[in-house]
């Protein structure tokens, strides 16, 4: 059997000591995440990240550091997500834009705001991230590389 984890993309935002966090719907629970969703095939990592925070939150999401990345396994579902986290400030927001389907709303929350809401973040990820975050753990950018066919074919 071939094992294939879920690859995501997460933005951890911070400012003023609140993160941005969506509320969403998961099968009929409301439950908090950092804006965050599936690589879409040919999309960047970074690509992904901004899409994902534009389309959950109505921000314009500026990467600037890599977070980590984060292999998961689900007891539940037995499912296994490899999230990559990057960390970053957003711009603009669009309050008019319609949020993805199943976005709730949109927050700015504290560790603490987020602790006291545990038994209803989407995954361990979420806090797992903020203190990270709040640790100072960074990477560099140029450590997530986007290698398309047409590399390959230069280099060959």
């Amino acid at each position: 059997m071939t094992w294939r984890p879920d690859l995501t993309v997460a933005a951890v935002v911070q400012r003023d000591g609140r993160f941005l966090i969506v509320e969403e719907r998961i099968r009929d629970l409301r439950v908090f995440n950092q804006p965050a969703g599936h690589v879409e095939d040919g999309e960047s990592l970074l690509a992904a990240a901004v899409r994902e925070t534009f389309e959950e939150t109505a921000w314009h999401f500026v990467p600037q550091q890599l977070l980590g990345m984060y292999l998961w396994r689900d007891e539940t579902s037995g499912r296994s997500t490899l999230r990559v986290a990057i960390c970053g400030d957003v711009t603009a927001r669009e309050a008019d834009r319609r949020l993805d389907r199943g976005i709730l709303a949109a927050h700015w929350l504290t560790r603490e705001e987020l602790l006291a809401r545990e038994t209803r973040l989407r995954s361990p990820l979420v806090l797992r991230c903020v203190d990270d975050y709040l640790a100072g753990r960074r990477y560099a950018l140029e450590a997530l590389q986007h290698v398309g066919s047409a590399d390959f074919a230069r280099s060959a």
